[in-house]
């Protein structure tokens, strides 16, 4: 039997996107590049798969998935690191 993999199913892209956020400790509000991996549904489904695969494919959809976890501060005083405080890692398209 054919497992399927996420690679079956998804074409990947790297994207930076830019955030704002605040350092939790000076304060300083900054924007910040955030990167980004890209999950697009392929076209069309692969070949040989069984029916629970097929419905997988059939429900899955678009989505990104953050790559950085961690932000280090532009305040030259400052310059420490800082988590994301967002707890959003992955987002649905």
């Amino acid at each position: 039997m054919l497992c399927m993999h996420e690679r079956d199913i998804f074409d990947e892209k790297q994207e930076t996107k830019s955030a704002n956020y605040s350092c939790p400790m000076c304060r300083e509000r900054s924007d910040y590049e955030v990167r980004w991996i890209k999950r697009t549904k392929k076209k069309n489904a692969p070949r040989n798969l069984n029916q629970n695969d097929l419905a997988r494919f059939n429900k899955s959809r678009d989505y990104l998935v953050r790559v950085d976890d961690t932000l280090v501060c532009k305040n030259i005083r400052c310059r420490k690191r800082f988590e994301i405080p967002s707890s959003q890692s992955i987002v649905f398209i």
